[in-house]
C-alpha cells in the first residue's frame, strides 16, 4: 500500500485526494496545506506552503511514494525540478514547462511556433502604447496581463470605456506591465484536460468551466463557480478537433525535447472558423476536476504511476454526466469576510463525493465556517444533463445556508 501527497489546499484537491483515495493501492492521502474541512472526507491536511519546497521534500521523502501538484503557483516556481532533482516521484509539469501558463506572450510564442490555431495577438508594455494599440485593434477587445492571476488575470473589454479602465488597472501596479491585447472572439468555450508524461497521454471528456460571477455570464471574472461534464452541447466533430489539439500539443512539447509530464488544461473556443486555443493551464482545472474524476472508472494512484512509467493506458469512463456548484461567500470576489457558517453534509453526501470543502475551517465543537471565498463545490452526476443539475441543485439548497452560488450552471448544455 501507498501514501500520497497532494500540493494544495482547495476543493480541486479535495477531489484527487479523494480519487486517489479510492484506490485499492493507496492507504493514506496528505494535502499539503489543505483545508481543515479535508478531514471530513478522510484526507489529512499538513501544514506546509506550498512554496515550501524544503519542507514539502521532507515530507514527502519520510511518508509518501508519489506527489501530486495541484496549483499553479508552486508549478511555475519549480517545485517539479525541485522534487525531481532530490530523487522523489512527482507528477506535474517542470518550471520550463510551466511557463505555457506562467506567461502568457511564451503560450502564444510557442502556439505560433507550432501552428496551432489561436486568436491574433499583440504585446505592449506600456500604457501609452497600450493606447495607440486599442485605437488600431479597436473594440471589443481581449485583455491579458501577462503572469499568473489565479483565473482572473483576463479582460474582455465590449467598449473603448471599459478597456480603458481594464489597461489603467493594470499600468497602475506596474508602469511596464507585459500586456496582450488579443481579437475577440466569438463563440462557446470548453476546457479538455489530459494527464501526460512524454509521449504517454490519456485525454479526459470535454467540460465547460462557468467564469463569471452571477447568472447569465454576469460580472466579473471569478476561479470558477461551477462545471459540466461532459459537455453535450459540443458535437462529436468538435470533441475529436479538440482532442487533436491536445495530441499536437503534446507532440510540440516532445518535439522541443523537454516534455516533462503532468496535466495539461487546454482552454477553446469553438468559433465559425473552428476552434482556437484561448490559452493553457498546465494542471487540473476548478473546479472542471471535481466533475472529470469521478467519470474515471480507472484506479488512479494505478493510472498516474502507469504513465510516469512508460505505458499507454487506456480511459475507462462511467459514462455518467457530472454538475458541480461552488458555494461562495456572497461577497466574493471582492472579498471573502465576515466569516460565515457552512451547512455540515450528511455522511452519505460525504461518501457519495458530493461535497468537497474549498476554504472550510472546523471549529472545536464541529461547527463548519468559511475560510475564503470559494468555500465548498457541490456536486451531483446523472444519465444526462438534466438529472446532474437536477441532483447537484437538491444539493445546494439543502447545503447552501448563507453562502451564494449560481443557478445557471450547465444550462448551456440542456
Amino acid at each position: 500500500m501507498h501514501n500520497v501527497l497532494v500540493i494544495g489546499s482547495g476543493a480541486r484537491e479535495a477531489a484527487l485526494g479523494v480519487k486517489f483515495l479510492a484506490s485499492d493501492q493507496v492507504e493514506h492521502v496528505y494535502v499539503a496545506p489543505g483545508n481543515p474541512g479535508m478531514e471530513l472526507v478522510g484526507l489529512e491536511p499538513v501544514a506546509i506552503d506550498v512554496l515550501d519546497f524544503d519542507g514539502l521534500i521532507d515530507f514527502a521523502n519520510k511518508h509518501v511514494d508519489l506527489t501530486f501538484v495541484g496549483p499553479e503557483v508552486p508549478l511555475v516556481a519549480g517545485v517539479v525540478d525541485a522534487f525531481l532533482a532530490a530523487g522523489l516521484t512527482i507528477f506535474g509539469v517542470n518550471k520550463n514547462v510551466a511557463q505555457l501558463e506562467g506567461s502568457k506572450t511564451y503560450a502564444k510564442n510557442f502556439m505560433a511556433r507550432h501552428h496551432l490555431p489561436t486568436a491574433k495577438a499583440r504585446e505592449v508594455f506600456t500604457l501609452g502604447a497600450a493606447r495607440v494599440l486599442l485605437e488600431e485593434m479597436g473594440t471589443p477587445i481581449v485583455i491579458k496581463a501577462d503572469g499568473l492571476a489565479g483565473g482572473k488575470g483576463v479582460t474582455v473589454a465590449l467598449t473603448r470605456k471599459d478597456a480603458d479602465t481594464a489597461l489603467a488597472g493594470i499600468y497602475l501596479n506596474d508602469a511596464h506591465a507585459p500586456v496582450l491585447l488579443e481579437e475577440y472572439l466569438t463563440g462557446q468555450e470548453a476546457s479538455v484536460m489530459a494527464l501526460y508524461a512524454q509521449d504517454k497521454y490519456v485525454i479526459l471528456p470535454l467540460s465547460q468551466d462557468h467564469k463569471r460571477r452571477f447568472n447569465g455570464d454576469a460580472g466579473p471574472n471569478t476561479g470558477g463557480m461551477g462545471a459540466i461534464s461532459p459537455a453535450s452541447q459540443f458535437n462529436k466533430t468538435q470533441v475529436a478537433q479538440a482532442n487533436e489539439l491536445m495530441v499536437q500539443t503534446i507532440a510540440a512539447l516532445n518535439a522541443e525535447g523537454d516534455p516533462g509530464c503532468g496535466v495539461i488544461y487546454m482552454g477553446l473556443m469553438f468559433t465559425q472558423h473552428g476552434p482556437k486555443i484561448l490559452e493553457y493551464n498546465m494542471r487540473f482545472g476548478d473546479p472542471e476536476t471535481q466533475v472529470l474524476l469521478p467519470q474515471i472508472q480507472n484506479d488512479f494512484y494505478a493510472l498516474v504511476t502507469a504513465l510516469l512509467g512508460g505505458e499507454q493506458v487506456a480511459l475507462k469512463l462511467n459514462g455518467r454526466t457530472y454538475v458541480d456548484v461552488v458555494l461562495a461567500h456572497p461577497a466574493y470576489p471582492a472579498s471573502s469576510h465576515p466569516q460565515l457558517p457552512v451547512v455540515r453534509p450528511s455522511a452519505a453526501l460525504l461518501a457519495q463525493g458530493a461535497w468537497l470543502p474549498a476554504a472550510v475551517n472546523v471549529a472545536p465543537d464541529g461547527a463548519l465556517t468559511s475560510a475564503g471565498g470559494r468555500i465548498v463545490t457541490v456536486i451531483g452526476d446523472g444519465v444526462d444533463v438534466y438529472a446532474a443539475r437536477c441532483q447537484a441543485y437538491a444539493r445546494v439548497f439543502e447545503l447552501a445556508g448563507e453562502l451564494a452560488y449560481r443557478e445557471d450552471i450547465g444550462v448551456r448544455a440542456l
